[in-house]
């Protein structure tokens, strides 16, 4: 599978990384602000070692990729996206809604708390919320589609012949996988079992259909044809 950008092209938001205060992290200059600082240490105190990690390689790609692309995008606005994508996967998270709708309400209200405009945080929370839409976040502004291509490449390997290789082992030897293809598995497979009607529209339908056992998602096409109405 390739992610194609096609996001929408607008004036940057918020001064790029040059102008922020920025730290370096596997050689590859990162923004560093009050907001980006809390959301690393939310994802520090919260996400297990391997999705920590996953998230910290999401974002360093992602800001790869922007610098390959060389277009405008907010890096407060990336930096939050990508470190708090599966906040929601966290037992302190949990909630009646969609792991990534979870995460991307508290992510915005989290950007609100320190005095984020309404619509930076509304792309903060497009970009969580839609992050294993990449059908349609690559289509959002630049930070979200920034935000799943970064995801995507850590994720399934789309994109992984975009970047150096040298570039990839740096960040992967801070970073290690840790085993992630099988605890991310067996976390999707826990919704599956304990919160079903939360992934009955999303990828994660796929990973209840194969293995867990008795998971029987409601068909689409049976609501249609339930529907109330007379033709």
């Amino acid at each position: 599978m390739q992610l194609i950008d096609k996001s929408k092209s607008k004036s940057p938001l918020h001064p790029d990384v040059s102008s922020l205060p920025v730290r370096t992290i596997a050689g590859i200059a990162v923004a560093d602000t009050p907001l980006v600082k809390r959301a690393y240490e939310i994802a520090r105190e919260h996400l297990d070692p391997y999705l920590f990690n996953h998230v910290m390689r999401s974002w360093l790609f992602a800001t790869l990729i922007a610098e390959q692309k060389g277009d405008s995008y907010d890096a407060e606005v990336l930096a939050v996206s990508a470190l708090l994508h599966d906040i929601g996967l966290s037992e302190a998270f949990v909630g009646p809604l969609r792991f990534e709708v979870e995460g991307a309400n508290f992510a915005q209200e989290l950007a609100s708390s320190f005095n984020v405009d309404t619509r930076r945080a509304q792309l903060i929370w497009d970009s969580i919320a839609l992050n294993s839409t990449p059908s349609i976040c690559l289509h959002k502004e630049a930070e979200a589609a920034l935000c799943v291509l970064g995801v995507g490449l850590d994720w399934g390997g789309w994109g992984y012949e975009r970047l150096p290789g040298q570039q990839i082992a740096r960040i992967m030897e801070e970073f290690p996988r840790l085993a992630m293809k099988q605890r991310f598995t067996q976390a999707i497979c826990s919704l599956c079992e304990h919160r079903p009607e939360t992934t009955y529209d999303n990828f994660a339908r796929d990973f209840g259909a194969r293995y867990v056992h008795g998971y029987e998602p409601p068909s689409m096409v049976d609501s249609l044809l339930s529907s109330p109405f007379e033709e």
